[in-house]
């Protein structure tokens, strides 16, 4: 059944490889506050190291993740196998939030494929690696990447974009500020 490991191994490196999406689970520290459990597709995931991963964070309806990292880090990344033999592998870590701006960003964006609506990458620092069994999950097929973030992205455009961002983007369902809601002075 379950087993936990200090890092990655290569064996979750090739399986992390292998998924076409992941979740994203992160937290505030009110109790009153929401627990945000987000699925990410596309390919923006990628490891840095046997305890570091990133992953590009597109614009969505909310940005609950940042504005999470932002006061407490607490972060769980977790993908599941829907072909081949049954698996579930959490990634627990705490994380950060790099905005465009920033050194690090010049650093880590050319390790991903451009995409519209980029709006910031999260970081995690890994400090515990668990496999569970996944018996219960089931088979599903890879059919194709949705284009419909795309291409309302790019239909948006850059300042429809920086403008979404301050309306939608800047903070959470709790009124938490977000990092990029904070660079926008909202």
């Amino acid at each position: 059944m379950g087993k936990q490991f200090p890092a990655m191994l290569p064996e979750h490196m090739d399986f992390i490889r292998k998924q076409h999406m992941f979740f994203v689970g992160t937290a505030p520290l009110s109790q009153e506050g929401h627990v945000n459990l987000s699925p990410k597709g596309y390919n923006t995931f990628r490891i840095l190291s046997e305890r570091r991963v990133a992953y590009l964070d597109l614009t969505g309806s909310g940005n609950e993740t940042s504005a999470h990292l932002d006061e407490n880090g607490r972060i769980t990344i977790m993908f599941c196998a829907f072909e081949g033999p049954a698996n579930i592998m959490r990634l627990y870590g705490t994380g950060a939030v790099v905005l465009p701006e920033s050194s690090e960003w010049e650093t880590l964006y050319p390790l991903f494929d451009p995409m519209l609506g980029a709006r910031q990458i999260i970081t995690i620092d890994v400090h515990k690696v668990q496999t569970s069994c996944g018996y219960a999950v089931p088979f599903m097929t890879y059919e194709k990447e949705r284009d419909t973030l795309q291409r309302w992205a790019e239909h948006k455009g850059e300042q429809g974009l920086h403008d979404y961002w301050q309306e939608k983007n800047s903070s959470t369902i709790d009124g938490l500020p977000t990092p990029l809601g904070k660079r926008l002075g909202r």
